[in-house]
């Protein structure tokens, strides 16, 4: 799949050093994969819950970050929508993100 854009992750991790492994992780995998339904996320990541809109919240190291991505499975790409810590995502409406 197409991560749009990789540079938000960047940016976060260089402010949260403590989340760059894990997002490298995610980034690296979502890269090298071709979801076509959000089962096919499910079965990968147990915890990840679907929103309206196509869009998918993953619990980034542990839940101490949350990660809100808009997929289009059509077309293979991944748009990245928010990523914050759990209070900054508890602060947030995450449907309208």
């Amino acid at each position: 799949m197409r991560v749009i854009s990789r540079k938000k992750l960047k940016d976060f991790w260089e402010r949260h050093a403590d989340s760059e492994q894990a997002l490298k992780s995610w980034f690296h995998e979502a890269k090298s994969t071709r979801w076509k339904l959000f089962t096919d996320i499910k079965a990968r990541y147990r915890s990840a819950d679907a929103l309206p809109g196509n869009r998918v919240v993953f619990n980034i190291k542990g839940n101490t970050y949350r990660l809100i991505v808009c997929l289009h499975y059509n077309t293979g790409i991944i748009f990245i929508r928010f990523i914050g810590t759990d209070s900054d995502y508890d602060r947030i409406d995450a449907t309208l993100i």
